[in-house]
């Protein structure tokens, strides 16, 4: 007779809030967890960051929220939200003709939704700490995943020694650690996905955008006060880079520089040249909100990173390895959903693990190992266009966010999207920015959405701007003595159809690029 009190074994690598709340939800349903981590316990204030800084503040938003809220540990989320600090739109920055500093406010969402500003490391300890109360979880810190065999359902962690610890042996110690289900969260540069690599046949995309990006920080007042509004994200747009601040919790502002390899290389051979930059492209940055002096400090000291972007499908082998997060998808951070995308993975994974049967109540291992396989593909059928969809999103965003939020089409396209979702919403119509961050529309069908919404505005302006020069035709060529300069030739029909497709096909353009 088969044991019923059998649980599966769920081994996770990676104990960054995606991989902590994957064993959240593994353990809520009865497996033996144990989490693997590269780095020492990230809650130990000296544990230092794998890329050496603080990385770019979090915006939590409903698909993380969401997420976290089905794991079931209410009171975690409400404690998390009471720390966050909400925006409820950007502010953007700039300066005008005459040299006068101006900031315009434009809202997120016109029900008055906003995204949730949050430390990472907050974040992350909340959840550690949620998972040390948790008595069928395990912690193992300073574990490197350095092979796995998916055939077999063994993996091997070398078995660093903390920083200062005295070892003469050559080589750590390497344990062998057994599983039923391995869940990799481990980042952009998985170890995991490189294992799985070696029994999947994965196809597999990476690239370096040529942008880099450096940390920065406005410090409070004298008095402990924000310096600028702390419920909008600040945006300072350069066309080819941008400036951004997010609000911190210590009424500080985690600020980041977007720009191009060559504008770096610039700066750095000549470090003053970081204030002029900023007094020409950011005005009002410095020194109103960080001196001049801290300026280049911050530039010189803290490093300047690339940004990857990874697609890759499958995102499993057989029944025993999943990826998640990073290791599956990175994404561009300029919408906001790296990590709401990742911790929505695990909303969406174990959703379809119950669908299949895997937590049966009667334990049957070959049963088990059968329905564990078909959620598993059924999980990257699913996910994979989603993730492909987001990080095809994140890289349009940037551009938005650098430019395209200055031109007049976008906020005439994005006030008429606005206007149409509050007067009549039985028409289903949103902006593509609140399907991303307030709903938990799948990522494909969002662009869906965005693209027929997209066709029917561009249809309706091309037919506005005809209809206008159609107008205009006729006038001319009805008072064309009045109007036009005595001998002045004009061909009316070719005149007015030349100019119709060229502010057409402009219009096309704009709307595309913006």
């Amino acid at each position: 007779m088969a044991d019923a009190s059998k649980k599966q074994k769920v081994v996770i690598v990676g104990a960054g809030p995606v991989g902590s709340l994957a064993a959240l939800y593994a353990a809520s349903r009865g497996d033996d967890v144990e989490i693997y981590e590269l780095r020492g316990d990230l809650r130990d204030p000296s544990t230092i960051p794998l890329n050496f800084t603080k990385s770019i503040n979090l915006a939590l938003s409903e698909r993380g929220i969401n997420s976290m809220k089905e794991s079931g540990r209410h009171g975690l989320i409400d404690k998390l939200l009471q720390e966050t600090i909400p925006m409820y739109g950007r502010m953007i920055h700039g300066r005008n003709a005459s040299g006068e500093l101006w900031g315009a406010a434009q809202a997120y969402d016109v029900h008055g939704r906003a995204i949730n500003a949050v430390d990472r490391g907050s974040l992350n300890n909340a959840l550690l700490d949620e998972l040390d109360r948790t008595p069928n979880v395990k912690m193992f810190f300073n574990h490197k995943l350095t092979g796995a065999d998916f055939r077999s359902n063994k993996a091997w962690f070398e078995q660093r020694l903390p920083d200062g610890a005295d070892d003469k042996s050559d080589r750590a110690p390497e344990v062998e650690v057994s599983f039923d289900m391995l869940i990799g969260a481990d980042g952009a540069h998985s170890a995991t996905r490189y294992h799985m690599m070696k029994f999947a046949r994965v196809d597999y995309q990476q690239e370096y955008i040529d942008t880099l990006w450096c940390e920065f920080r406005i410090p409070p007042t004298e008095d402990g006060n924000f310096r600028i509004s702390p419920n909008h994200l600040h945006i300072w747009p350069g066309k080819e880079f941008m400036f951004i601040a997010l609000p911190s919790a210590d009424k500080s502002f985690t600020c980041t520089l977007f720009a191009p390899s060559s504008h770096y290389s610039k700066l750095e051979d000549g470090p003053e040249k970081v204030v002029e930059f900023f007094d020409k492209y950011f005005p009002g940055v410095c020194p109103d909100l960080i001196t001049p002096d801290a300026l280049q400090e911050q530039f010189t000291s803290n490093p300047h990173l690339p940004l990857i972007s990874i697609k890759c499908k499958p995102h499993h082998y057989g029944s025993s390895v999943v990826i998640l997060g990073d290791a599956a998808h990175a994404v561009l951070p300029f919408y906001g959903q790296g990590l709401n995308a990742g911790m929505e993975d695990v909303r969406v994974l174990f959703e379809i693990l119950d669908k299949h049967g895997v937590y049966n109540s009667l334990y049957d291992p070959d049963a088990q190992k059968a329905s564990r396989a078909s959620a598993f593909q059924a999980y990257t059928d699913q996910r994979a266009p989603d993730t492909h969809a987001i990080n095809d999103l994140s890289k349009r965003n940037y551009l938005e966010m650098r430019w395209g939020v200055k031109l007049p089409l976008y906020k005439l396209r994005k006030y008429v999207e606005e206007t149409l979702d509050s007067y009549f919403p039985r028409l289903g119509w949103r902006t593509q920015y609140s399907r991303v961050s307030f709903s938990n529309e799948r990522y494909s069908e969002v662009i869906r959405a965005a693209d027929r919404q997209g066709e029917i505005f561009t249809a309706f302006l091309g037919s506005v701007t005809l209809s206008l020069l159609g107008s205009l035709g006729f006038i001319l060529c009805r008072f064309r003595t009045h109007i036009l300069p005595s001998g002045f030739v004009l061909s009316p029909l070719q005149t007015l159809t030349d100019i119709s497709f060229k502010v057409y096909h402009a219009t096309l353009r704009a709307y595309s690029y913006s």
